[in-house]
């Protein structure tokens, strides 16, 4: 934490008493274990997964147009779609996994599942971020876990879209493995919920666009912070530990 924040916490101002707001100078801490083994393998294996979901998703919305030879000798939309399913279970495990994770875990471990959007703090925080990331003023602090910006990204366009897609991309998988299985069982409401099967369709093909806007955004905010915010991001997530440079 911040000096200011540490301070005031310390003193019972409950403006600066939230989690997620980690401040930390460089003049205080240089290093803190932050991401534990769990998280970063979940976050690469996750990583792995929406990969082949954009991938395959894409391919199974704007299909081949043609491939070589009779189509009765090859199983290439069907392999694309075998490999589409399998990221989808990885992806729902690992939302499940992450979330028990987030149960016995460090606070850290806790931030991507809530935010604190009822602190004026918390907001305070954000819209200082918001002027760092446009050039528009120096950089508010540095924090030791996700600054308040990217926990609100985090929660609102990763996991929240990332549920959307597990529901959605179950209910059209019961469709194909017919009423009655347990993809229909769990997840067959969320068809007339939407409307119709293409109305799902079409929804989900939109969270994938919205996932892909997240990832850019992710990608250039952690390597931008590496290099303009003196303290380590992208190997964050490899070590686990944050390290400041003065």
């Amino acid at each position: 934490m911040s000096a200011t924040s540490t301070s005031a916490a310390a003193n019972g101002d409950p403006s600066q008493t939230f989690d997620t707001v980690d401040a930390a100078r460089t003049s205080s801490i240089k290093s803190a274990y932050v991401f534990e083994a769990p998280v970063r393998l979940w976050h690469w294996v996750n990583a792995l997964a929406i990969t082949v979901l954009a991938l395959t998703g894409y391919l199974i919305g704007s299909p081949l147009p043609t491939v070589v030879g009779e189509a009765s000798a090859h199983y290439v939309m069907g392999y694309i779609r075998f490999a589409h399913f399998a990221a989808g279970y990885l992806l729902a495990i690992g939302l499940i996994g992450r979330l028990y994770w987030a149960l016995v875990g460090n606070h850290h471990a806790r931030e991507l599942f809530w935010v604190p959007i009822f602190q004026k703090a918390y907001w305070h925080e954000v819209v200082g971020m918001l002027k760092w990331y446009a050039f528009l003023s120096p950089r508010p602090g540095q924090y030791v876990g996700h600054n308040p910006l990217a926990r609100f990204a985090m929660f609102f366009l990763f996991l929240l879209t990332s549920i959307f897609m597990v529901f959605t991309g179950f209910a059209m998988y019961g469709e194909g493995t017919q009423a009655g299985s347990w993809a229909d069982k769990l997840f067959g409401w969320v068809i007339p919920l939407l409307g119709q099967s293409q109305d799902v369709h079409t929804w989900h093909h939109l969270g994938l666009w919205a996932l892909i806007v997240f990832v850019i955004l992710h990608v250039y905010a952690a390597i931008r912070e590496d290099i303009m915010g003196r303290s380590s991001v992208v190997s964050t997530m490899i070590s686990g530990h944050r390290t400041f440079k003065d």
